[in-house]
C-alpha cells in the first residue's frame, strides 16, 4: 500500500501540505476538496508512474465502499485538473490512460519546514486528525453522490410515467376516434 508524501512537498509553481490538507500556488490556498486532495496525494506519490484505477478504488475508497466509482474518479480527476489549471487535452501535471490510469507528469520533491520538525507523536496525532477529517469528507461526498443518483432515478421514473401518460391518452384518443 503507497501512501502519500508524509511531508509537505511540492511540483512547479504548487505546494502541498498533506496534514494541513492544502494545496498552494505561490504561497496562496487553492481550493480542493478532499476526495480529490487525496487522490493528488495519491498520484504524486507515484509521480513517473501509473496509478491504476483498480488502486485508486481500494486506496481511495476501500473494499467495503459502494459507490459509483467510476464517476467519482472522473470527479475528482476534474476538481485536481481545475485547481492546477490543467487539461485532459493538454496534460501537464495528470495524465489519462485510457483503461489503465492515471500518471503524475510532474516531478516531486519534499519540502523542509519547521512543521516536518516536529515530535513524530505530534506529527502523528495532526495526521491521525487530518485522516479523521478526511473521512468524514469523504462519506459527505459518498453521501453527495448518492443523492445526485437518487434525484437521477426519480427524474427518470417521472419522465417514464409521463411518457406512459401519453402513450396511453394517444391510444385512448385512437380508440375514440375508431368508434
Amino acid at each position: 500500500m503507497h501512501a502519500g508524501p508524509p511531508t509537505p512537498f511540492r511540483f512547479g509553481a504548487f505546494e502541498v501540505d498533506p496534514d494541513a490538507g492544502e494545496l498552494r500556488r505561490n504561497g496562496v490556498i487553492v481550493r480542493l476538496p478532499p476526495q480529490p486532495f487525496r487522490l493528488l496525494l495519491l498520484l504524486a506519490s507515484r509521480a513517473g508512474h501509473v496509478v491504476s484505477r483498480d488502486d485508486i478504488k481500494k486506496q481511495l475508497w476501500g473494499e467495503d465502499t459502494f459507490v459509483d466509482f467510476d464517476q467519482g474518479v472522473n470527479f475528482s480527476v476534474r476538481q485536481i485538473r481545475e485547481a492546477l489549471g490543467d487539461t485532459a487535452e493538454d496534460s501537464r501535471y495528470v495524465q489519462t490512460l485510457p483503461r489503465r490510469g492515471y500518471k503524475f507528469l510532474m516531478p516531486v520533491e519534499p519540502i523542509a519546514t519547521a512543521a516536518t520538525a516536529g515530535t513524530p507523536a505530534r506529527t502523528a496525532s495532526r495526521r491521525g486528525m487530518t485522516d479523521v477529517n478526511l473521512h468524514k469528507a469523504l462519506w459527505a461526498n459518498i453521501a453527495e453522490m448518492r443523492m445526485a443518483e437518487e434525484r437521477r432515478r426519480r427524474l427518470l421514473i417521472g419522465l417514464l410515467a409521463v411518457t406512459a401518460a401519453v402513450v396511453v391518452l394517444a391510444a385512448f384518443l385512437a380508440w375514440k376516434t375508431l368508434l
